[in-house]
């Protein structure tokens, strides 16, 4: 069984990780900041954003990082620039962020003063230029050369998904029909799909419950730059109680085939959203599309565990000396 880990003499980005440490450190302060600050935003506690954003930025900055890991020596100078902007990009975000909570105010959508409106333009160059960075990376990772297939696809699928996940956060900034209607309208921008930011929500997320929320597919796609490398390491870790898992092969089918299952579902949910459909209350067309992407996971994952098929021995060539002295 062979695994393409980082060896001992690749180092990890360090300024993602000094990234991911300070966010840890700031999800600390946050935590802090919901037990002693009672003030609430847009229906939630006004800590937990930037809490959210901190924990997901631990996660994102951590995979990078080990992914970075990775890139041969080639190209491992254009990475490490990547992950730099990734770092410095999410570093504004959370300050400016963080500046709005201590000012009391929304930093998403946020256009009520000249200088909200500045603040949020420069949150929406910050996300461009980290999503640009992040596809720098995804575009290295695509033509890197790694000895084990099925990490090598894991991890390149796994960070266009993220991508796509990302992207979704485009659609948020789009006016509602009602923005549209008002003249200069404080909020341009919104999560929800036919009903208003702040209504009523799931708890810990704080996705719409009465309606469409673009949050869910955004957290699903992005995310996947974590799930299908751990899924990666599980199938690796099972190798050795199953034997057919010890075969590279069947390792980069089961990735293959869960990335087309969660590309599925990854779509099913933005097209959920869009329609002005709650996570928790899905139509029958909803249900039903569902249904069909179970039934292509199991069958895809049934197809991909059979043994592949081996080449048969050839047949012994003649020895026309041996054949002589038999005949003898």
């Amino acid at each position: 069984m062979t695994s393409y880990l980082p060896v001992a003499d690749r180092r990890l980005h360090p300024p993602l990780l000094w990234f991911a440490g300070a966010m840890a450190v700031f999800a600390l302060v946050c935590v802090g900041g919901l037990v002693l600050d009672d003030r609430t935003l847009v229906g939630a506690p006004i800590w937990s954003k930037p809490l959210k954003f901190a924990v997901s930025f631990i996660a994102y900055a951590l995979s990078l990082a080990w992914m970075l890991s990775l890139l041969p020596p080639i190209a491992r100078r254009a990475g490490r620039w990547a992950g730099s902007v990734v770092a410095v990009a999410g570093a504004v975000e959370m300050v400016l962020i963080t500046l709005q909570v201590v000012r009391g105010t929304r930093s998403h959508f946020n256009q009520a003063t000249p200088f909200d409106a500045t603040v949020f333009r420069i949150m929406g160059l910050t996300v461009v230029v980290l999503w640009v960075a992040t596809l720098v990376v995804a575009v290295l990772l695509l033509r890197a050369r790694m000895p084990d297939r099925a990490t090598a696809w894991a991890v390149r699928l796994s960070s266009f998904l993220a991508l796509a996940g990302a992207a979704i956060g485009f659609l948020m900034v789009r006016p509602t029909p009602e923005q549209r209607a008002a003249e200069n309208p404080p909020v341009v921008g919104a999560h929800g799909v036919g009903v208003p930011d702040g209504g009523p929500s799931m708890p810990v997320t704080g996705w719409a419950t009465t309606g469409g929320d673009l949050r869910v597919a955004h957290f699903f796609g992005m995310h996947a730059l974590q799930l299908l490398p751990l899924l990666l390491l599980l199938l690796t870790v099972l190798a050795p109680r199953f034997g057919r898992l010890a075969d590279e092969r069947i390792r980069l089918r089961l990735v293959v085939t869960a990335a087309g299952a969660y590309t599925a579902v990854f779509a099913l949910l933005t097209w959920q959203a869009l329609r002005g459909q709650p996570l928790l209350e899905p139509d029958g067309l909803t249900l039903a599309t569902a249904g069909v992407i179970v039934l292509a996971a199991v069958a895809g994952s049934v197809l991909s565990l059979r043994s592949p098929a081996r080449s048969l021995p050839a047949p012994p060539t003649a020895d026309p000396a041996g054949s002589a002295r038999m005949r003898a």
